[in-house]
């Protein structure tokens, strides 16, 4: 049986309410009766570097804007300055477009009106007629999960003409994550980097489950034994021992993979959430802390923020701060707004428009205007 929040209204962004400056859900905007808070000026410096650095045609770049050292003889390099690549690319597109969407700006409303739906624009005409959207080689699952996530998201939030074209190939992209999932085997119900393949990985597997949990929401027909037989390849990758979830079936345990493990769990169905295996998930979170030169650096916190508001309570109540301090502190964005890697990996594999796009997100899910975002205490539907 599958559960899922009521459908979201187009609007829906005006009439939701944010949570309060210590996440424990009383309403409050943050512009409005108090000082800014640091987190609110932090999403708002990162919507207007990613406003500035999408490209003409409507994308963003994975490797855009990224600094270049000046080497100067016996020194140390120093940073230098940022140089665009104007190469588009879908899914970090599809991150930068649910960022914005994410902090209440849609298509056709407010100052962000055109870089939202002209990147949502840029997404679909990405889409080929089997489904699958322009991605890298061997990397078409995980473009696929990203764009599909962030087309029924864009659906919940807009009308009109838009949300129609973004419909068809909302159809059309739930098809080929479909198709893609394995039959058999001990991944049977997951997914990985190529459509075709027996193999799979709880990373490529969450981005799947999302974006099929998001389609479900605006009326995508998605067979609830897909979604069991998913979450069932989930729970495989549960290690009983420490409580996280491991990045196969065969390990080994991650942060990231771990926050996936239970956003799975508290998305895909009532009688997954709050569950015992779901609780001790997140208690192995708080107790691992995520290392800010470590990779996938901004990975970790979209997916960790995600899984400990799920779970809520003490668990968001005592991860809140963490992420913050991660995010407003010791790895704060620039003064143009982006959020960059200690480490340098992401920002070297994927660009800056990633990792501030990864960072609001990953901020602005306490203000619950994403679809995606709403917790379990809100209404239910059940689909038989």
């Amino acid at each position: 049986m599958w559960f899922v929040r009521g459908i979201p209204l187009v609007g829906l962004f005006a009439v939701l309410v944010m949570l309060s400056p210590h996440g424990q859900g009383e309403p409050a905007k943050p512009s409005e009766g108090r000082p800014r808070d640091p987190m609110d000026l932090a999403i708002d410096g990162g919507l207007k570097f990613l406003a500035g650095s999408q490209n003409p045609d409507g994308s963003w770049s994975a490797i855009g804007l990224v600094q270049l050292p000046e080497i100067q003889p016996g020194r140390r390099p120093v940073p230098g300055t940022r140089t665009e690549r104007p190469q588009g690319d879908v899914a970090v597109t599809s991150l930068a477009v649910m960022a914005f969407l994410s902090a209440g700006h849609v298509p056709g409303e407010g100052p962000y009106a055109d870089r939202v739906s002209t990147g949502i624009r840029y997404v679909m005409n990405a889409q080929r007629a089997n489904g699958i959207f322009n991605a890298p080689l061997g990397g078409e699952m995980y473009y696929l999960g990203v764009c599909t996530l962030m087309l029924a998201e864009a659906i919940g939030m807009t009308d009109g003409a838009l949300a129609e074209e973004a419909r068809k190939r909302l159809s059309a992209a739930v098809a080929a994550i479909l198709a893609g999932q394995r039959k058999q085997g001990k991944d049977a119900g997951g997914w990985r980097y190529l459509q075709v393949g027996v193999d799979a990985d709880l990373s490529v597997t969450g981005w799947q489950l999302m974006a099929l949990r998001a389609a479900k929401n605006v009326g995508c027909d998605v067979p609830a034994d897909r979604i069991a037989a998913a979450v069932e390849y989930v729970r495989r990758c549960h290690e009983a021992r420490t409580g996280g979830y491991m990045y196969t079936t065969a390990g080994p345990v991650t942060v990231p993979c771990t926050g996936v493990g239970i956003l799975a769990l508290e998305l895909c169905g009532k009688e997954y959430h709050d569950s015992d295996e779901a609780r001790k998930a997140g208690s192995y979170l708080l107790k691992t802390p995520i290392a800010v030169n470590t990779q996938h650096f901004f990975y970790a916190t979209y997916y960790t923020s995600q899984a400990l508001f799920q779970l809520g309570g003490d668990y968001w109540k005592a991860y809140r701060p963490i992420l913050h301090k991660l995010l407003l502190e010791t790895n704060p964005p620039a003064t143009d707004g982006a959020w960059s890697s200690r480490g340098g990996w992401d920002d070297n594999r994927f660009g800056l428009a990633y990792c501030t796009a990864m960072a609001v997100l990953s901020l602005t899910v306490e203000y619950r205007f994403l679809p995606i975002y709403q917790r379990f205490e809100e209404p239910l539907e059940t689909n038989e």
